[in-house]
């Protein structure tokens, strides 16, 4: 078995793989107007997108009556401010409530809510800190 896609719903398959072709540099393959795929080009899994006409916005952060998210991508980055200015370039928008110092929630043009991160997470940052801090006595 190999998983090949993750697959976005959409009214507009077309424009939401546009967006997302924008922004990971990712070339459109296939291209329906109800079913659009784009691949990496070293390999791997790729997006897909498909028309749902009953596409409705996810709440983020959940609230008890809207439409719960149920997945969402972690898109790694060099620079925070960087991809920021790229999602919102491309058509996206940035989430208000941030809850990770080196995570953006953003959403799609759509409103999928995903993730831009950088590699220092805060367990990550805290090791090093430490490695730092026990090399200096």
């Amino acid at each position: 078995m190999e998983l090949t896609a993750t697959v976005l719903d959409s009214r507009d398959p077309r424009a939401l793989a546009r967006f997302y072709a924008a922004l990971l540099g990712w070339s459109i393959g296939k291209d329906d107007p109800e079913w659009v795929t784009l691949r990496p080009a070293g390999g791997g899994a790729g997006l897909s997108f498909q028309f749902e006409p009953l596409h409705r916005k996810p709440s983020w952060p959940s609230t008890e009556d809207g439409q719960q998210m149920q997945t969402h991508l972690d898109i790694e980055v060099d620079d925070l401010d960087d991809a920021v200015a790229r999602v919102r370039a491309a058509g996206g928008a940035v989430a208000d409530f941030q809850p990770q110092e080196h995570v953006r929630v953003c959403y799609d043009p759509d409103g999928h809510p995903f993730c831009v991160f950088t590699e220092e997470t805060g367990e990550t940052a805290e090791t090093e800190e430490a490695a730092e801090t026990e090399g200096t006595d």
